[in-house]
């Protein structure tokens, strides 16, 4: 168990925060852990261990070539310039004495890598007497300062003496190779990713009644194998929607045949009392009005395409069928809004749910507008006296209704629709009594 204090992250958040959501970054992340750290072993190794002995020895060398000539020059002092002479010939220095001056003691800098610190211990063991290293008074020399009993002896090194040419080299190379295979891994990881996230893309899109035909298969073998599934699916899916619609038309004509002759037979049928053949033709119209019902739940407008759809128009034009029917329904929608969806299957979920409105209140609003980057919100209110919330989830499932001369189809129809084109539906309280029909719907 992870203890948190107050105000505190869990470590395993702020994980997730950190890493990629992707699979691309998350896949480029597991290339590219091992390699960096498997660089950073190495430069540890070189650097910490070869690179600071080396320096060590460079340093110590240095310091006892200034302290041999210094020791020298003590030993010697009347032969002091032919001394500076010869050891500026051997040991590539530029020495000069500056008579009585004294030394300054200046601030000591930074210089990059373990070579500061070995050369100051170095000349502090070498030298019993006051000295002063300056790194970057001149370029490609490292000034040594030292003091004498009659003045300042100034010491030239070559930089070149204490730093090691290779290391830069190697750094070069380490972060060159690192940055080239780097970039080799991002290609080879997008183009596998690619076929990844085109199939999501055409899963998604094929749910939702936007069939964009099959996919190009790309990839290693395993995505290959999965696009190639995919494409077999949505043949054998179109295949099946285009028998069973056949098969539904069928039994549709089927079944209205026979009512339409029953029809016929009770028309010409003089001796029946007009009550009589009222109640009659009305039961035949409505089993012909349960069975497109149930025909068009089982058929579920699954052979439409879903197109860019004018939502103000459609929506106008629902309301309006719904006025003639009676029907006191009031339209807010927001101008310009375009959604890609299957139009006659969402004209039948909508018109749905406003019957299902009419037919417990008396005044209905309908509004529509972005809710979210796109998404589509739509509200349909009613002032009826509304759903207790634990038998709504009840009223979304067919033949489940208890309502008053419902089938128990038309709010399922809609559900199945509106989930069909990718988004959701929910019952609840209108603010002002009532019941509210919330609806979202990718655009």
């Amino acid at each position: 168990m992870v203890r948190i204090r107050p105000g505190g992250v869990a470590p395993e958040r702020y994980v997730r925060k950190v890493l990629p959501r992707g699979l691309f970054g998350r896949s480029l992340l597991i290339v590219l852990l091992p390699l960096v750290l498997l660089e950073a072993v190495t430069l540890q190794i070189f650097y910490g261990n070869h690179l600071s002995e080396l320096s060590r020895r460079l340093a110590d060398a240095v310091a006892g070539e200034v302290g041999f000539m210094i020791d020298e020059i003590d030993r010697y002092p009347q032969t002091r310039s032919l001394i500076i002479l010869e050891t500026n010939q051997h040991f590539q220095f530029q020495t000069t004495f500056f008579q009585g001056e004294v030394l300054q003691h200046l601030p000591r800098p930074d210089a990059p890598g373990p070579v500061d610190t070995d050369l100051a211990r170095a000349l502090a063991a070498e030298l019993d007497r006051p000295f002063n290293v300056a790194w970057y008074r001149s370029p490609g020399i490292i000034r040594i300062d030292v003091q004498m009993p009659d003045g300042v002896l100034r010491v030239d090194v070559p930089r070149k003496r204490l730093y090691v040419g290779t290391f830069y080299l190697f750094l070069v190379w380490v972060i060159g190779t690192s940055v080239l295979m780097a970039g080799i891994a991002a290609l080879f990881l997008r183009t596998q990713v690619r076929g990844i996230s085109r199939l999501a893309r055409a899963a998604e899109n094929f749910g939702m009644g936007r069939d964009s035909g099959p996919i190009r298969p790309e990839g290693a073998v395993e995505v290959r194998r999965a696009a190639t599934a995919f494409n077999r699916m949505q043949e054998r899916v179109r295949r099946f929607m285009a028998q069973r619609t056949t098969m539904l038309a069928g039994v549709s004509h089927d079944l209205r045949t026979p009512l339409t002759r029953l029809r016929l037979a009770l028309a010409m049928q003089p001796d029946i009392a007009p009550d009589d053949m009222a109640d009659m033709v009305g039961d035949i119209e409505e089993m012909e009005r349960l069975i497109g019902i149930y025909l068009n739940f089982a058929r579920g407008e699954g052979s439409e395409l879903a197109v860019p759809t004018d939502m103000p128009a459609l929506l106008e034009e629902i309301c309006a069928n719904a006025r003639r029917a009676n029907a006191l329904v009031t339209l807010h929608v927001e101008d310009g809004l375009t959604a890609t969806l299957r139009p006659e299957a969402m004209r039948r979920a909508l018109t749905n749910l406003i019957d299902n409105a009419k037919r417990h209140g008396i005044h209905i609003w309908v509004t529509a507008q972005r809710s979210a980057p796109g998404w589509l919100h739509i509200n349909i209110d009613d002032d009826g006296p509304g759903i207790p919330e634990s038998q709504r989830e009840t009223l979304l499932r067919p033949f489940e209704s208890n309502a008053p001369g419902g089938t128990g189809l038309g709010l399922a129809i809609a559900r199945d629709i509106i989930i069909a084109h990718g988004g959701s539906i929910s019952l609840q309280d209108r603010p002002h009594g009532g019941l509210r029909v919330a609806i979202e719907l990718p655009l």
